[in-house]
C-alpha cells in the first residue's frame, strides 16, 4: 500500500480533497504539522465531506517526528522542480508520496530527504492544484501496482 504525506498544508479544502480521495481508495494520509488550518475548518469538512469519517488521517507534530516514523519507506516529493517525470516511475508497495504547502512548497531540508517527481505540462505554466497533482500520481501509483479497487459486479 503507497501512503499520501501533506507538508504543512494551508488550504483546508485542498486537505480535505486530498482525505476523500484517501478514504475512497484506502490510503492513509498524513498531515505533517503545523498545518495553515483548525481541523474543524468548514472548508475542510465542506471538502471532505462525509468520506472524513471512513479516512485513516494521521498527524506527524513535525518533520522530524515523520522522518523517525518512516521506517525506511521511499519518500516521493511531488515537485515543479524535479527532473524525473512520474509517468516514467517505477512505483513500489510502501512508497509515500509527499506534497508540500501550496504557498511555498518545502525547504531544502525536506528536498534533500526525497527523491523527486513531476508532472510535465506545458512550457510557461508553473504548477497544478495539489489536490488535482495528488490524483494524478496516486492513480497511476495505484494502477503500476495492482491496487485500484475491483469493478467486479459492473457491466
Amino acid at each position: 500500500m503507497i501512503e499520501i504525506a501533506l507538508y504543512q498544508p494551508d488550504i483546508a479544502a485542498n486537505a480535505g480533497a486530498i482525505a476523500r480521495l484517501c478514504a475512497c481508495f484506502g490510503l492513509p494520509l498524513t498531515i505533517i504539522e503545523p498545518a495553515g488550518f483548525v481541523w474543524s475548518d468548514s472548508s475542510f469538512r465542506r471538502a471532505g465531506m462525509d468520506y472524513l469519517a471512513e479516512a485513516d488521517i494521521r498527524r506527524a507534530a513535525s518533520w522530524e517526528v515523520f522522518l523517525a516514523e518512516r521506517r525506511g519507506r521511499r519518500l516521493l516529493l511531488l515537485s515543479t522542480k524535479a527532473q524525473a517525470a512520474y509517468t516514467g516511475f517505477a512505483f513500489q508497495p510502501g512508497d509515500i508520496l509527499l506534497l508540500g504547502r501550496e504557498s511555498a512548497g518545502v525547504p531544502p531540508e525536506v528536498h534533500a530527504a526525497c527523491r523527486g517527481l513531476t508532472i510535465p505540462m506545458r512550457p510557461g505554466m508553473r504548477s497544478l492544484n495539489v489536490g488535482m497533482a495528488c490524483a494524478m500520481v496516486t492513480g497511476e501509483a495505484l494502477r503500476q501496482l495492482g491496487q485500484l479497487p475491483s469493478m467486479q459486479g459492473t457491466a
